[in-house]
């Protein structure tokens, strides 16, 4: 009997991934093929596992990239060679995402499926524009109608119903049909003056609302301007929009972030960002890997007790020298009177999750400012191990050859690999505008990222930088680079929060 493979109907929410559901991300995690949307948000789609294969089918107000019933085809296709088939859809897949016609064929096939429901736009983007669709004081229904109809057509709704309701009018794909929309609730009796508001590219560093009236809506559109997806929101509640007004007050609203990270690493700098109200788009730029060949290392377990500093130059070398020493059966007792050095913070943590508190950590968290620390503790004739990456840099040995009785075994552990994410193409972010700025962790994040973006003017590149390698080698390719005054994350943030203040100051000149 063959495998017959399954379908998971996934809503991504409407942009923020913060808005995507764990159970979302859990399917999705384990997708064996992605088929999505043009409006999945960039942080969703950043999560898609590397191993899946993902099939684009755009589906944007009159840019269709595959037809509907091209698309039915595709998750049977690919459902029935066995596959694990997420079909990621922006929102929520039951509201006027065609997720029922995607389930007609299904059905009729036999294929297992499941629905995974989204936090939807109607709601969530005026929240995040502080509308409250519902409120005791003004209405007690909301309605959620689709604005899209083909050109030249009339619109087959009952306006006048709508009217009676008295409700909160949610309008979705209708931009471009706003005076149609607007001057058609005038015809069924709507007051000139009852307040609406059109929101673009809601719950994303693009967001944008313009509010006005019923009657007005369409002219200061015209005069402010819009960009699609945006929904229309029509009711007393749109006059609330000023006094509940949340995102736009955070520090980091409206700025886009890109942060580089090793795929391995969860990114403690995002979390940070977003809390801070950054749109982050995530991308990991390098993968790490042991070697299959620790011969070396395992000849310094042998020998731990001879060493008097182990010195760890970053969380992925903690994370491998410890998963190696478990393989080998080495009892970690075995370090009891060596002492430890990590060069930073993430390292420091990495190594106290073990129950391990380092003896030194320098005041500047680098190879250089390692190397000098621990020479300085050093009297003579000591044996100091460094397992870290093979192509690890020499900051740290240059510092601690200059005292010449110091015997050093650095000895590579992992391998550091390069990586692309083509489900998003960075290069055409970066040279549109959308990202603000760019922040980087290590040296090898930035080779990762240019490795990534291959032709970038990177002169367009606002690089944020956490110490001074890091800064050396966005300097190597022209980037506008700032450093944190400390190699710290919290550092870092205060950065990032310097630069948009700096561009706000500068469009205000402007």
């Amino acid at each position: 009997m063959t495998n017959k493979g399954k379908v998971w109907l996934v809503g991504a929410g409407p942009g923020d991934i913060g808005l995507f559901t764990l159970k979302g991300l859990q399917t999705l995690e384990q997708a064996d093929v992605v088929v999505y949307d043009s409006l999945v948000g960039q942080g969703v789609l950043s999560r898609i596992p590397e191993t899946a294969r993902c099939i684009n089918v755009g589906k944007r107000a009159s840019h269709h990239t595959m037809p509907q019933e091209k698309i039915n085809e595709v998750l049977l296709e690919e459902a029935k060679k066995g596959n694990r088939v997420v079909r990621l859809k922006g929102g929520d897949p039951f509201l006027f995402g065609r997720g029922g016609e995607e389930l007609e064929l299904l059905v009729k096939e036999g294929i297992p499926y499941e629905i995974v429901p989204g936090v939807t736009s109607p709601i969530a983007v005026p929240a995040y524009n502080g509308i409250p669709v519902t409120h005791r004081d003004f209405t007690s229904s909301l309605h959620i109608i689709t604005g899209h109809k083909k050109q030249g057509a009339a619109y087959d709704i009952d306006f006048e119903a709508l009217v009676r309701t008295r409700g909160t009018l949610v309008f979705l794909m209708g931009v471009s049909a706003l005076g149609d929309i607007c001057q058609a609730l005038l015809q069924a009796g709507m007051e000139k003056d009852m307040p609406a508001a059109i929101l673009q590219k809601g719950t994303t560093a693009r967001q944008k609302k313009i509010v006005a009236t019923v009657s007005t809506l369409e002219e200061e559109v015209k005069r402010q301007g819009i960009q699609t997806p945006a929904i229309i929101v029509v009711g007393k509640v749109c006059a609330l929009a000023d006094e509940f007004a949340w995102y736009e007050k955070l520090p980091l609203s409206g700025y886009k972030v890109l942060v580089t990270r090793p795929r391995e690493l969860v990114s403690t700098m995002a979390e940070k960002l977003r809390v801070l109200g950054a749109e982050v788009l995530e991308l990991p730029a390098i993968r790490t890997a042991p070697l299959k060949d620790q011969s070396k290392l395992y000849h310094a377990f042998e020998k731990l007790d001879t060493y008097q500093w182990v010195a760890f130059t970053s969380p992925t070398g903690v994370k491998v020298f410890f998963e190696e020493m478990k393989k080998t059966k080495t009892d970690v007792r075995k370090m009891r009177d060596v002492k430890i050095a990590a060069i930073g913070k993430g390292t420091q943590k990495a190594l106290e999750e073990r129950g391990l508190f380092p003896d030194l950590i320098p005041k500047v968290y680098d190879g250089e400012t390692l190397g000098k620390e621990l020479s300085h503790l050093c009297a003579g004739g000591e044996h100091i191990l460094i397992p870290r990456a093979a192509m690890g840099n020499q900051e740290i040995i240059k510092a601690l050859s200059e005292k010449s009785d110091i015997v050093l075994h650095d000895i590579p552990t992992y391998d550091t690999f390069y990586e692309s994410q083509e489900v998003i193409d960075q290069k055409k972010a970066i040279e549109a505008g959308e990202i603000s700025c760019a922040v980087f962790t290590s040296a090898s994040t930035v080779r990762g990222f240019v490795q990534a973006t291959p032709g970038l003017d990177y002169t367009k590149v606002r690089a944020a930088c956490i110490g001074k390698q890091t800064k050396a080698a966005a300097d190597e390719w022209g980037m506008e680079t700032y450093m944190a005054k400390k190699a710290t994350i919290d550092s870092v943030l205060d950065l990032v929060i310097e630069l948009k203040e700096k561009t706000a100051r500068k469009q205000e000149v402007q």
